[in-house]
């Protein structure tokens, strides 16, 4: 008894030593990100990947893929309409801050180009109504666009309108706490010495960008000149597939980096998947590779 006792308390002995010895060595383990932090966020537009998706999917497929927010494109499937009652409202609300995504935006399809004033009028006017739901459903900016010159109008007329609009959206917007992001859009309206002239002319702190990767982005003087010409009103981004080397990605994120721009990038992929998370892995990882290479 005294033999095996004394056999059996040497055999403990030695098997707590090893767990004492692995312990640490298994935390030293453990498994890490290699990706380098980045002071921007990634989300997503859902348009067009994420349009079919109801909140709770589209939700989970974030968590999933790690995108931090997303901007809710109107007319789609999670319907995050002005009709929404109050109640609902509160609903999507309490649904995003109860999950790991912020609901960073919602993406509208107003415009202010138009020459017909009482079109404009109750662009504007709808406009307001749907910055009253942002505020409701916990979103901190709505995305706007031009898109595009009318026939027969001077351009420089038409841009004059445009700012004036963002003026008086984005003094409204302000009084509830809902930025007025004019999205890089329109054939012609979409070239940065425009949106130049409509920032310049809207002047208000609230109203500011949304770039657009676009390929007029490249147009004129170039990539480095349009960026300057309103890099300081930047508040957010727009992305398309990072793969498409016609685009300069790399150099708008040294730029954005050099800026200091600490809002979201988002993936606004043209196209549909049956498996998202991946799409958005991809994305995700193709996004800090190009950050890790500046």
């Amino acid at each position: 008894m005294k033999l095996n006792r004394r056999h059996w308390l040497q055999t403990a002995g030695a098997g707590l030593g090893l767990l004492a010895w692995a312990g640490p060595l298994s935390r030293a383990v453990e498994p890490e990100t290699f990706a380098k932090p980045s002071r921007m966020k990634v989300g997503l537009v859902t348009y067009n990947l994420a349009k079919d998706m109801d909140i709770e999917t589209l939700i989970k497929t974030c968590e999933a893929a790690q995108i931090q927010g997303v901007e809710l494109r109107t007319t789609h499937a999670h319907g995050v309409e002005v009709s929404l009652n109050q109640e609902q409202r509160a609903v999507v609300k309490k649904r995003f801050q109860d999950s790991a995504v912020e609901l960073m935006g919602l993406g509208s399809a107003f415009d202010y180009h138009t020459p017909d004033q009482t079109k404009l009028r109750k662009d504007i006017e709808a406009t307001k109504e749907y910055i009253l739901l942002a505020r409701d459903v916990g979103a901190s900016g709505v995305k706007v666009r031009p898109n595009g010159f009318p026939e027969d109008v001077p351009r420089e007329k038409t841009l004059e309108q445009i700012g004036q609009s963002l003026r008086e959206i984005g003094a409204f917007g302000q009084d509830y706490g809902i930025q007025i992001r004019l999205e890089v859009h329109g054939r012609g309206t979409s070239e940065l010495p425009h949106i130049k002239t409509i920032m310049d002319v809207a002047d208000h702190p609230n109203v500011g960008v949304c770039w657009n990767s676009n390929a007029t982005d490249l147009a004129g003087e170039g990539f480095d000149y349009n960026f300057n010409l309103v890099k300081d009103k930047i508040f957010v981004c727009h992305m398309n597939d990072l793969f498409n080397d016609r685009y300069p990605y790399r150099r708008l994120l040294t730029r954005l980096n050099e800026i200091g721009f600490e809002g979201y990038c988002l993936a606004e992929l043209p196209h549909t998947s049956p498996d998202p998370v991946i799409v958005l892995n991809y994305f995700r990882a193709l996004w800090l590779a190009y950050q890790n290479l500046l």
